[in-house]
């Protein structure tokens, strides 16, 4: 009986060594697995004014991620305990490139996922791809309706956890009324594609919707990159509106803000920019004073204190010595949606999760970004975003704490700026804003 205990003994004994040899085989392969992120930001040309911002955010975000330094509710380390690996890639060259550029983040870098795309032309053309690739891809910024309204109707792995621009001239024609009671007449001038062309759509049809009385006028459409804008700038101070309105965004809204300025048209026109915070970060003591200012929702100076928000804050200024301009918040925002949506798939299973589990665990979800402003997936299905959106003016730059000054800012909520889901942003605009909550 006694060596059958010794017996018994030794066997568990063996048995547990077996065990925890095999648990630490498991820890080990854990520890070495990666989940392989793209990322496509436009790093040089005239869109690297904004996609730098967006690269030096994400890659705090994934850096304190990997370390474990992110407050709650993304405290856990990685995507639920496995580790960042990013594959950074460059976004200027057009369409056919970024065409290719995707392929190869797919069958060669062998990503898990691809988070980028901030022109509305590249998302288009991407996405019919990442559907046949079957890679989730998170259009963390592009911001044309069309996407999910007409290009990919029944998304399963394209995602945006952004809301589409839609609110930004919803808000912008809010805003206008609410500070000019009396406008009577409006001008555009925007890029000569999606996005420019969109943006103009919608925002005539929401100052008609608000002010039915309200002329158009000087239509402008200088193309994509075009940086000299004297031809525009001499027709809008010809028959001066009492208000210019653009979706300039990069390289091009600053060298409109700077053309503008200097010609003395925002003395006859308020210019109301719906990406303008951007020339604000540029430009700093040379942006427009006066000028009513929105930020692709309510980031940067915008934004809405929080722990999460206050801490995003603090890291970037310690990093990169600046407030965090809306790039780096947009890119924020498509980390932790993707992140929140992959701790929601694994529900406490350890390790990597599988794509169509992460995006099911999208479909619906609301969670918290950098801005202080919560995201719903609550359109396309789950796969596309609302939030809040906010405008502000720019009052001057304050040279002792180099920043911004930004007066009267509003908050107009989701449900106040997006549509409601399964009815196209034009034709809800046209309607009145029915259902809208404001």
């Amino acid at each position: 009986m006694k060596r059958f205990v010794q017996r018994a003994l030794l066997g568990l004994a063996a048995t547990v060594g077996l065990i925890d040899h095999e648990l630490g085989f498991t820890a080990q392969v854990a520890a070495q697995e990666k989940i392989k992120i793209g990322f496509v930001f436009f790093l040089s040309g005239p869109g690297a004014a904004y996609g730098s911002h967006a690269r030096d955010g994400a890659k705090l975000i994934v850096e304190a991620l990997n370390a474990g330094k992110v407050p709650a509710p993304y405290d856990k380390v990685g995507f639920n305990g496995v580790q960042i690996e990013p594959v950074w890639a460059d976004e200027a060259g057009g369409t056919q490139k970024q065409l290719a550029e995707y392929r190869r983040l797919v069958e060669r870098e062998k990503v898990d996922m691809v988070i980028g795309y901030n022109s509305s032309a590249d998302c288009n053309a991407i996405a019919p791809v990442a559907e046949e690739l079957a890679v989730l891809t998170n259009f963390f910024h592009c911001g044309n309706p069309q996407l999910f309204e007409e290009i990919i109707t029944k998304p399963e792995y394209s995602v945006r956890t952004a809301p589409h621009g839609t609110m930004d001239q919803v808000g912008a024609a809010r805003y206008v009324v609410d500070r000019m009671p009396g406008v009577k007449s409006v001008a555009g001038i925007n890029q000569n594609y999606s996005w420019g062309q969109d943006a103009w759509v919608e925002f005539k049809a929401a100052m008609t919707a608000l002010k039915p009385d309200v002329a158009f006028k000087n239509e402008k459409f200088p193309s994509l990159g075009a940086g000299e804008y004297g031809a525009e700038i001499s027709s809008l101070l010809s028959d001066p509106a009492d208000v210019v309105f653009s979706s300039f965004w990069g390289g091009d809204a600053d060298a409109f803000a700077l053309q503008a300025k200097a010609r003395g048209l925002p003395e006859k026109s308020k210019m109301v920019l719906t990406v303008g915070t951007g020339t604000v970060d540029t430009l700093a003591e040379n942006a427009i004073v006066g000028s009513y200012l929105g930020a692709r929702g309510p980031h940067g100076y915008l934004a809405k204190s929080s722990v999460l928000s206050d801490w995003f804050l603090r890291e970037y200024q310690a990093t990169y010595k600046r407030v965090p301009p809306l790039g780096a918040y947009a890119a924020a925002q498509g980390i932790f949606g993707i992140k929140a949506a992959y701790e929601k798939a694994a529900n406490g299973k350890p390790g990597k999760q599988k794509t169509e589990s992460v995006v099911g665990a999208l479909r619906g979800l609301t969670f918290e970004t950098a801005n202080g402003f919560p995201i719903t997936m609550a359109l396309a299905n789950g796969h596309q975003g609302i939030q809040a959106t906010a405008y502000g003016t720019f009052a001057g730059w304050d040279k002792e704490k180099n920043a911004a000054i930004f007066r009267d800012i509003r908050i107009y909520p989701a449900e106040c700026v997006n549509p409601p889901d399964g009815i196209k942003a034009v034709d809800w605009i046209k309607s009145g804003f029915k259902g809208a909550k404001c």
